[in-house]
């Protein structure tokens, strides 16, 4: 196979490659009713004058499955980490006890779980055209290619093998994160 094909497959699988990425990050995003680190991630905090990432300044757990605890390093920066959490919007009500962190994580109602539910599957969609306009974008690019007819059909072949790959897992991470969400 020469250079220039296999640059075009391997660009196509890369960008298939980040779309997945961003799917699992925006799947992440979506609470599915229990407690998870993950729904801190874009809580930022005022530490000394600069804005930083609350994993940061300290740690998030999950003692059990309808509570985060942040435990911060410096027992200074309790009212600045409860700050950010408010600021964040996500919904939460922190409770500072002097030495951490709590937060309950209310459960989901039905409604609001079926809202999660179309979140998610309108995540997967975007990702599944991400997906195919990398194989459009390739195919096109093998056209415009001086190759055999047969190298190109092969070519094409395994752009959509790949495409096929890629759709199918974008398939199943919705239908494990549906579960998850439904899932009382």
């Amino acid at each position: 196979m020469n250079e220039e094909l296999q640059f075009i497959i391997d660009t196509a699988k890369e960008q298939m490659e980040n779309a997945l990425e961003h799917l699992n990050r925006e799947l992440a995003n979506i609470r599915a009713g229990k407690a998870s680190p993950a729904m801190l991630r874009s809580v930022m905090v005022d530490y000394y004058g600069s804005q930083t990432p609350l994993t940061q300044v300290a740690n998030v757990n999950t003692p059990d499955a309808r509570t985060i605890t942040v435990q911060p390093w410096e027992k200074n920066m309790l009212q600045e980490i409860e700050k950010g959490i408010m600021l964040a919007n996500i919904g939460f009500n922190p409770m500072n006890n002097g030495e951490s962190i709590i937060i309950n994580v209310p459960a989901l109602t039905e409604e609001r779980r079926k809202d999660l539910v179309k979140q998610a599957k309108a995540e997967a969609e975007d990702d599944k055209v991400s997906v195919r306009n990398a194989r459009r974008d390739a195919n096109n690019d093998i056209k415009k290619l001086d190759i055999s007819e047969d190298l190109e059909k092969n070519a094409e072949n395994d752009i959509q093998d790949m495409t096929n790959k890629y759709i199918k897992i974008i398939d199943d991470l919705f239908d494990k994160k549906e579960i998850e969400i439904m899932t009382i």
